[in-house]
């Protein structure tokens, strides 16, 4: 049975002009997430300094391409079967690693619970992890939003993305990805002001824009999203 986070108790809001400040990380409902502390670490994702010292180390050994594209470590004999226990070591050494999150949440989606050995917790007490280890990391309340959506927890991505907003406020991803949170709560209004700022800002996929049209949602006078070159 998959575990839900409990709500936090601070009111989310989120308008074009008003964004909610950040909640406080709650336990997770029915599970114990573990302590922070590790044997090496924790590192912290966003320090340029600690990623060059410290975390190229853990992704040397336990975080390469392999293992980030969910095939298992290129340099070790069965490494596939080690693919877990390796993106849970790297997020126990570095719980806001945004793209060891990232490989946690597909590798928990795409596979069985028989085939997802050696992983310490469920990506809700990943996330709570990282939370608790880094409050003001916006990227990781993006990703818990994004995580969400997939799951279809419509509401606490919605509250994770405002979070993530009043956090990072001009960062495009977080815009598009709520932007497409909101047209799957068919909230299209919300949307466009979303996209419109994820555009403005540089954002390049064109997806959000193609779900507005398709919506009959794609104002005329929105900045046009441009292709990547």
């Amino acid at each position: 049975m998959r575990i839900v986070p409990l709500l936090t108790t601070c009111a989310i809001v989120l308008t074009a002009s008003l964004l909610a400040r950040p909640c406080a990380a709650q336990a997770v409902e029915g599970h114990d997430c573990g302590s922070i502390e590790n044997a090496y670490g924790p590192y912290d994702y966003t320090n340029a300094a600690e990623r060059v010292a410290k975390l190229k180390i853990v992704e040397d050994h336990h975080f390469d391409a392999g293992v980030e594209q969910l095939q298992g470590h290129l340099t070790k004999p069965g490494g596939a079967a080690m693919l877990g226990g390796d993106i849970d070591y790297t997020l126990r050494a570095s719980p806001n690693h945004h793209r060891a999150l990232w490989a946690m949440v597909r590798y928990n989606l795409e596979k069985t619970p028989l085939t997802v050995p050696k992983m310490r917790y469920t990506p809700e007490c990943y996330f709570d992890r990282a939370m608790r280890f880094k409050p003001d990391d916006g990227v990781v309340r993006m990703l818990y939003g994004m995580y969400l959506h997939k799951i279809n927890h419509n509401d606490m991505a919605l509250q994770r993305y405002s979070e993530a907003l009043s956090l990072a406020p001009d960062s495009a991803e977080v815009h598009y990805n709520l932007g497409l949170l909101l047209v799957d709560m068919q909230r299209f209004d919300d949307a466009v002001v979303h996209a419109r700022r994820a555009y403005e800002l540089g954002y390049p996929l064109l997806g959000l824009q193609h779900k507005l049209e398709r919506a009959g949602h794609w104002p005329g006078d929105t900045v046009a999203a441009q292709p990547p070159s």
